[in-house]
């Protein structure tokens, strides 16, 4: 393989094929790590910012002490790493539908993981977040009826763009409700997006949570030199 380009892994999915890749740019000399599914990419650690801003806005909108935490979507992990960084977390259990993707934080392939693997608080589960979500159940298969202090999702590119169809319920109001059911007491729910605002999902979201607030995030993109956004919605009981 070049030095500037590595395929890592290469896995077939329920949802597509699966593969990670390392890049290196040739003018920083820094590594990159690409996860693609199919033809489409899902994340990259050149744009992390808001995975970021994810778990910061949403733990800023949380009280107390000894938080029960879960992001949905473990991807490249800098949600997860962030998330950490809150020395009030107890306990940070991180679900994930694709088993290479914890797979590769597990064997060091991907650097995020070593932070996240060494630190006792976290928790890799295998799960559908959104099957999860919907159940009366809740979200740890290990302790049914367990409920949370922040909810933290990046998993779909947005309300309206979804990896899988089946997923689009959970955005509705009945979905945000049954999520809300494994909430905590003034718990929160946060979700990145890779959209602009969208007044249907505020909607949603203001009809399940009495206090919601959508942040846009800029960032700038080394690939074509302009200012991007994502957004980070946050609501909370």
């Amino acid at each position: 393989m070049s030095l500037f380009f590595e395929e890592l892994d290469y896995r077939p999915t329920p949802i597509g094929a699966l593969s990670l890749r390392r890049r290196r740019d040739p003018v920083s000399n820094e590594d990159y790590y690409e996860i693609i599914l199919g033809d489409a990419y899902l994340m990259s650690s050149r744009f992390t910012v808001a995975e970021e801003e994810l778990s910061t806005l949403g733990l800023a909108a949380v009280s107390g002490e000894g938080l029960d935490v879960v992001v949905g979507g473990l991807g490249l992990g800098y949600t997860a790493r962030a998330a950490l960084k809150d020395e009030r977390i107890a306990s940070l259990m991180v679900l994930d539908a694709l088993e290479p993707v914890i797979d590769w934080h597990k064997e060091g392939l991907l650097p995020v993981g070593r932070d996240l693997t060494a630190d006792g608080r976290c928790r890799f589960q295998l799960g559908d977040f959104f099957t999860l979500a919907a159940s009366d159940d809740g979200l740890d298969p290990q302790a049914p009826g367990r409920k949370f202090h922040a909810i933290l999702v990046d998993i779909d590119h947005s309300p309206s763009n979804v990896l899988d169809p089946k997923n689009a319920a959970f955005y509705r109001p009945d979905g945000l409700m049954k999520l809300a059911s494994h909430l905590q007491p003034k718990g929160v729910f946060a979700l990145w997006s890779n959209d602009p605002p969208a007044d249907d999902f505020e909607a949603a979201m203001a009809q399940v949570f009495p206090h919601t607030e959508s942040h846009i995030i800029p960032f700038s993109s080394p690939l074509n030199d302009v200012e991007e956004t994502n957004t980070i919605y946050v609501g909370r009981l």
